[in-house]
């Protein structure tokens, strides 16, 4: 049995956190479901970034679309829900297998919309209505001003990947704003089925605190973190209130391990795959993670639902370290990026379109 398929057999779902036209049109996307056990995707502005940027799979469309005038948003978004869409139908098999726990893909809402809870979720079900697809994750960050865009996104029926949690805390406020959605819908009378990811992210702990920390800490953060919310997630599935909601038929938000690709290039490259392998869990991670985890991955013991970081916690607060601080400042940070990373986006598809207009005469 493969390393990946081991990973599927444990329970924990593998997702690509990558998406281009070229790997949807290559057939390597529809390889890696075939061969490697991915059954979902998930992407972000820096991977569309990228993937337009360095290819010239969508000069043809953009070409085609300048010429009615759309905004650089709505092209980029055509663009997106293009891929987003197609990727869908690939995993649209295992999303039907799976009953709707699994094949799901995830498409961003502007990140300038952050502070607006009620642009957001306009612009969260434009985006799944325009998709028509029901596996398809609407990303909205789980910062305070997003808690109520996702809880009022749930309760009008709208799947979400809660994304740029860092914290315990951070990630009990997004699954608080879930659960109230979903018995809002009970409390309505509708079906209390709909489907959420909360997505913690985990490699931008360790990057924070490098050479700040001794060196017997080195790449621990992270997973002591992780360690600390799968506790609390765990608690959370066998409450009475959300046991309450699963017997009018909810099911519950899993966990969604995210920035998993080890960024120390002195620590193995499938650090973060390893450490966090638990059951009803999923893990995101970039191709060259997965090509990884493939040709060498192992696993050692799953993660146990009583937790066992807060030793390594304590000993990086004895180093100094403010988790709580930090948590909010990676948040902020994150925020921050995805607007750079939006704008940059938008930038980008405007300087291409002035090219291909002007190529064209």
């Amino acid at each position: 049995m493969k390393p990946t398929q081991r990973l599927h057999a444990l329970g924990q779902s593998l997702w690509l956190d990558n998406i281009t036209r070229t790997l949807l049109t290559s057939g390597t996307l529809k390889r890696y479901i075939e061969e490697l056990s991915v059954t979902g995707l998930t992407s972000n502005p820096t991977i569309f970034d990228h993937a337009i940027k360095n290819s010239t799979a969508y000069d043809a469309p953009i070409r085609q679309r300048f010429q009615h005038g759309e905004s650089v948003e709505a092209l980029f978004l055509d663009l997106a829900l293009e891929d987003i869409t197609q990727a869908a139908d690939l995993f649209r098999p295992t999303y039907d297998r799976t009953n709707g726990v699994d094949g799901w893909v995830s498409l961003e809402v502007s990140p300038l919309l952050a502070h607006d809870t009620a642009q957001t979720v306009a612009a969260a079900k434009s985006l799944f209505t325009s998709a028509g697809r029901p596996n398809v994750f609407i990303k909205i960050p789980g910062t305070t001003e997003g808690l109520p865009a996702i809880e009022e996104s749930i309760f009008a029926g709208i799947p979400v990947n809660v994304t740029l949690l860092f914290s315990r805390e951070q990630y009990l406020a997004a699954a608080e704003a879930f659960l109230r959605g979903i018995e809002r819908r009970i409390d309505a009378g509708l079906n209390p089925y709909v489907a959420s990811v909360a997505s913690i992210f985990i490699s931008r702990w360790d990057a924070a605190v490098t050479g700040k920390v001794p060196a017997s800490l080195r790449n621990t953060l992270g997973i002591a973190i992780g360690k600390r919310i799968y506790q609390a997630y765990r608690s959370l599935l066998s409450s009475e209130r959300w046991q309450r909601t699963y017997n009018f038929g909810a099911r519950p938000q899993r966990l969604l391990w995210a920035s998993t690709g080890t960024k120390d290039p002195s620590a193995s490259d499938i650090l973060y795959i390893k450490a966090l392998a638990a059951p009803f869990t999923v893990n995101t991670i970039p191709e060259a993670t997965l090509s990884a985890f493939a040709d060498h991955g192992d696993l050692g013991i799953t993660l146990a639902a009583g937790g066992d970081g807060e030793d390594v916690l304590h000993e990086f607060a004895k180093s100094g370290v403010d988790v709580d601080a930090l948590a909010a400042q990676l948040q902020d940070e994150g925020a921050t990026s995805f607007v750079k990373s939006w704008n940059d986006l938008m930038d980008m598809i405007a300087s291409k379109r002035a090219e291909l207009q002007k190529a064209a005469g």
